[in-house]
């Protein structure tokens, strides 16, 4: 069993014709990535944005597709991680953007926008009314951590081993699978495991947190009856239950949450909430948000960009156009790409297993998707796959992951399974079937 995050094992392909047609293809990319390793640590400021031999340099996105420092266009399927949910140079947003700089955008006091998308925000998710603005989904988690420890009096956490809940360094402990000195974990999906910890620690725990589906663990939803027994041990415990929906809440109006039946103490969002823009919120009810409660200040939250009147303005326009309908549509698109990719392995003779949930996607080179994406088998086909897919135009992460935008169309769906079908005979020609098999 792994246990370190994906990103932190990044190797080359050796001897490769697909990477040498990356080099080919990308020499501009190759020159920027050189340029910056001489000032930035590592070349890069993303480490879940790096992949070898070097990553792209992006200079253009609109709607659907992304061009590199070369020119090379591509159809862009992870859209940063979900954070562009209406795709790249969303009209709406650019043209508000554009018409509020002159007034200047950035001051220490309020702005009317920030009361908008949290009014927006606490109307969609019943758990929530009352929010917070940071600039992170890890700001949130880290604010989240805050909160849970001033309302319970308590210092440790719990979390599902290989969840993800961003750079703070009790939950990386989780995510890489390790107890640390305020950190337990239980299985994912495993009510017993949960109520065990907090049946042994549990006067010790602040709060539990859980993502409602494990995006970096290779998109596992998990169900109702888990988070129902997991939020009961945990208040039975006097702690709180917090629901990690950064990734999760495009997935439906009201966040996963709603799908799943399952109403937290405290939600964590990010990703598109920003519009594009830095963003990131912790919701609650009234009774735990009380503690920021500045007649009454018990945890003390600030930060020079909290609120900042570009993201608020652009989140705003962002969440009030993501429609129950404009979700189906993208839900609908994500099943096609999904039966359009098993189609193309199957006719290359490649194993190929796909976890999907609403516009949201893991791609594993396996007969069948692992538990978590931290166990899986199938790296050197996988990276294979990855840099054969941009060397045909189609750009996701590194791990297989990708994400839908509602400008997609099914004719956009159909190419993108089209140009995977090339990348995937590549990948055949360098690592044929049955060795693949074996592999995985």
């Amino acid at each position: 069993m792994r246990s370190v995050i994906p990103d932190l094992n990044e190797t080359d392909v050796e001897d490769s014709p697909i990477r040498d047609a990356y080099r080919r293809l990308t020499p501009g990319s190759a020159r920027a990535h050189e340029q910056a390793a001489r000032w930035i640590a590592g070349g890069t400021s993303r480490q879940s944005s790096y992949w070898k031999p070097y990553p792209l340099t992006i200079v253009k996105g609109t709607d659907s597709r992304v061009w590199d420092i070369d020119g090379n266009c591509y159809i862009d399927i992870i859209n940063n991680f979900t954070a562009l949910v209406h795709g790249h140079a969303y009209p709406p947003v650019v043209d508000a953007v554009r018409d509020f700089l002159p007034n200047g955008h950035l001051w220490a006091a309020n702005n009317v926008h920030q009361t908008e998308l949290a009014e927006l925000i606490c109307r969609r998710v019943r758990s929530v009314s009352a929010i917070r603005f940071c600039n992170s989904g890890s700001e949130a988690s880290n604010l989240g951590l805050k909160l849970v420890r001033t309302a319970t009096g308590r210092r440790k956490v719990l979390m599902a081993r290989f969840g993800y809940h961003g750079m703070v360094p009790e939950f990386e402990s989780g995510s890489m699978n390790q107890c640390g000195p305020d950190t337990f974990v239980g299985d994912f999906n495993s009510a017993q495991s949960f109520e065990a910890v907090l049946d042994e620690f549990g006067q010790e725990i602040a709060g539990v947190f859980l993502e409602p589906m494990l995006g970096a663990g290779g998109v596992l939803v998990g169900d109702s009856d888990f988070f129902f027994r997991v939020a009961k041990a945990t208040r039975e415990a006097g702690a709180l239950f917090v629901l990690d929906e950064v990734q999760t809440f495009r997935l439906a109006e009201g966040g996963l949450q709603a799908l799943l039946d399952v109403e937290p103490d405290l939600t964590l969002f990010g990703k598109f909430i920003g519009g594009g823009f830095p963003a990131g919120a912790v919701g609650g009810n009234a009774e735990v948000m009380a503690v920021l409660d500045p007649d009454h200040l018990r945890a003390y939250h600030s930060g020079t960009f909290n609120g900042n009147p570009i993201s608020m303005l652009a989140g705003a326009l962002t969440v009030r156009d993501l429609t129950a309908a404009k979700i189906d549509h993208m839900t609908n698109l994500a099943i096609r790409l999904k039966e359009g990719l098993l189609r193309a392995a199957q006719q290359v003779g490649l194993p190929l297993a796909v976890n999907q949930t609403g516009s949201l996607l893991n791609v594993f080179l396996m007969p069948e998707a692992p538990p978590t994406a931290w166990q899986r088998t199938d790296e050197d086909t996988s990276r294979r796959f990855h840099l054969a897919a941009l060397n045909h135009g189609v750009f996701f992460a590194r791990r297989g992951f990708m994400v839908l935008s509602t400008c997609m169309t099914p004719g956009l769906i159909d190419e993108i399974v089209d140009r995977c079908r090339a990348a995937l005979e590549d990948v055949a020609r360098e690592a044929p079937p049955a060795a693949a098999s074996a592999h995985s």
